[in-house]
């Protein structure tokens, strides 16, 4: 009785492999139909679909379309317009000036630099781990790709970011030159915290710290005058 019953499930089994390996030959030699319309445009006027059936038109933009679309997005206006009020002040302090030659460290999307450009800032460079043409290239803050003493000014409000902090302000220095400002925003800080971020700046002496509004946040804005250029 034993034997038969075992015969019997190993039968049962042999037949369901059987079967699994049938189903799945089946499907494997099956060939896809597609939901994308055979006289559908051809990339590059599309991206790359989510699924077979997604044929939805996606136009590619050029960048010169992509930029205008986000300039003219209430974000961008709202942000331009805090730095572009942050960089005035700035100018009525004496930092400074249309001839000014000035560094954007961490500029992201480049809201600093068209702000500073729009006030008549004439020579303006921003930089970025990632780049954001035409305002941003691409280069690591820790390793600035300029030379010694080649800006006027420095401004940066990520150095509460930076990876390395004290190699982060090593480089904005070494880029400054002898006399020329650092300009740094950061969280609002206490005075001993503010003592503490300019002591990362060890060839500059701190000139102004004061407590600001900036896009809505409390902020602390440090002003330092580079002594010395290595």
């Amino acid at each position: 009785m034993e034997r038969h019953i075992e015969r019997v499930l190993n039968r049962v089994a042999l037949i369901s492999v059987s079967i699994a390996t049938l189903i799945l030959l089946y499907l494997l030699l099956q060939t896809p139909e597609s939901c994308i319309p055979r006289n559908a445009p051809r990339k590059p006027h599309f991206r790359f679909p989510k699924s077979s059936c997604d044929f939805y038109s996606r136009d590619y933009l050029p960048l010169h379309k992509k930029n205008t679309r986000l300039w003219s997005s209430k974000f961008w206006i709202t942000r331009v317009s805090s730095y572009t009020h942050f960089f005035t002040q700035l100018y009525q302090m004496g930092v400074l000036k249309n001839h000014s030659k000035v560094l954007c460290v961490s500029a992201g999307a480049g809201h600093e630099v068209m702000a500073l450009t729009k006030l008549g800032v004439e020579d303006v460079t921003g930089v970025e781990l990632i780049e954001s043409l035409p305002f941003v290239s691409r280069a690591d803050p820790h390793n600035l790709p300029f030379f010694d003493k080649a800006f006027d000014v420095a401004f940066t409000a990520h150095l509460e970011d930076a990876l390395y902090p004290l190699q982060y302000a090593r480089e904005m220095e070494r880029t400054v030159r002898k006399g020329g400002v650092l300009v740094v925003v950061v969280e609002e800080r206490s005075e001993e915290e503010v003592k503490e971020i300019v002591r990362l700046f060890r060839m500059s002496s701190l000139l102004h710290s004061s407590y600001l509004t900036f896009i809505g946040n409390r902020i602390t804005r440090i002003l330092l005058k580079n002594k010395a250029s290595a």
